[in-house]
């Protein structure tokens, strides 16, 4: 996987835009978008280089190297799916010398017919993320010269599937709605732990899916935000001793939607037990609504060049966003992103014997992360506000 200092940059990254949420459901992918940025600040030069560098993370000398290889590291990643594609017009010459650090066969050309060049780079977003995705979520105009796009695609199958069923919230803002409900227990306690983070207690529950890509739940306090719940979850991933697994807890209620106690059991052993819920989160963000977040200020000033490096006309960044989808089920989680940036000139029975159980339940607002286990690379972060009905559930499946 990736190296170190790239999964700290990318989750750097994962965490700032985490904490500019808006209220509502939402899901984002920093990985991305930001193998895109470090194309562009390799090319850049002056003030744009250097913003696009912070918001990086890392020094732009390498920015291009290490983007190159995020991209390639995560291609060959099972369950994971990534494309890179580049179109400019024939008009517009391009170094060499920068074409040759992207992958191979990613450039394409632009035909100057909006309409057309539209509909082949839709039908490009549709292939690389297999149909979850149906459009580049940039359009093309008269003045565009050169797009460049990411595909990101995730699909993980849990090791144990959720037993799916209805659920009704004792309080909060889910009370009274026909939710959909999951369920599982599981013996392993670890699954589940409790920090003490920045925007208070922070309970987390880890859910184990195939080729080493696991999605985290994450139920904060009932006045947390998305943006704090999201950057303290991130923050955990790389500081393990703040988190207090299950075999440790306290008896009662330990953390949010958490409960610790000593009960009958058949034969002694510890239970957890899980309540969630199932959903699809969408979103579509525009990179340059927050351009100091992204190192976009002077990249999109169009009354100057900023990239040399990709071609020796004027460039500046015309449009940057992306479009995600995410879907957590009871047998896995799936999700795409295509991140584009065009330019111009995620009944217990009685028993003798008593055991620790555990009972963690999500059903109000809580984020995600979903992750490659063994670097911590967070390949998608979101929020749930609206979970699958019983009825929708009902009939899709």
């Amino acid at each position: 996987m990736a190296s170190h200092s790239t999964v700290a940059a990318i989750n750097g990254l994962t965490s700032r835009w985490a904490a500019t949420l808006p209220p509502g459901g939402t899901v984002l992918a920093a990985a991305g978008v930001w193998p895109l940025l470090g194309l562009l600040a390799d090319a850049a030069t002056g003030p744009a280089r250097q913003e696009l560098s912070a918001a990086l993370g890392i020094p732009v000398d390498g920015a291009a190297t290490a983007a190159r290889d995020l991209l390639s590291t995560l291609g060959a990643t099972r369950g994971l799916s990534v494309a890179l594609g580049l179109w400019t017009r024939g008009t517009l010459p391009i170094e060499s010398a920068w074409l040759d650090r992207l992958p191979a066969d990613v450039h394409g050309q632009l035909t100057g017919d909006p309409v057309s060049d539209q509909l082949r780079l839709d039908a490009w977003a549709a292939k690389c993320t297999d149909g979850q995705i149906d459009a580049m979520p940039i359009t093309v105009n008269g003045e565009t010269l050169l797009v460049s796009a990411s595909a990101l695609s995730l699909r993980t199958d849990w090791i144990r599937p959720f037993t799916p069923g209805g659920m009704e919230a004792e309080t909060g803002p889910w009370l009274g709605k026909d939710l959909a409900g999951l369920y599982r227990s599981t013996k392993l306690l670890n699954r589940v732990g409790v920090a003490d983070t920045a925007a208070g207690p922070l309970t987390e529950l880890q859910v184990i899916g195939a080729h080493g890509i696991d999605v985290h739940l994450y139920l904060g306090t009932p006045e947390a935000t998305a943006g704090q719940v999201l950057t303290a979850a991130v923050a955990t991933l790389h500081n393990r001793r703040a988190m207090v697994s299950g075999d440790r807890l306290p008896y009662r209620d330990p953390g949010p939607g958490l409960s610790v106690a000593r009960v009958p059991s058949e034969d002694g052993e510890p239970m957890l037990h899980v309540s969630t819920v199932p959903f699809t989160v969408d979103a579509h963000h525009d990179l340059l609504d927050s351009p100091d977040l992204f190192g976009l200020p002077t990249a999109a000033d169009p009354s100057q060049g900023h990239f040399p490096g990709i071609s020796a006309e004027p460039l500046a960044i015309q449009q940057a966003a992306q479009a995600m989808t995410a879907t957590f089920s009871a047998h896995g989680f799936r999700s795409a992103a295509v991140t584009a940036f065009s330019g111009i000139a995620a009944g217990v029975p009685r028993h003798p014997f008593r055991a620790r159980e555990i009972s963690v339940c999500f059903d109000r607002p809580f984020g995600f992360l979903a992750l490659h286990r063994t670097s911590r690379l967070v390949l998608n972060a979101g929020w749930v506000t609206d979970p699958d009905t019983f009825e929708e559930t009902s009939c899709d499946r």
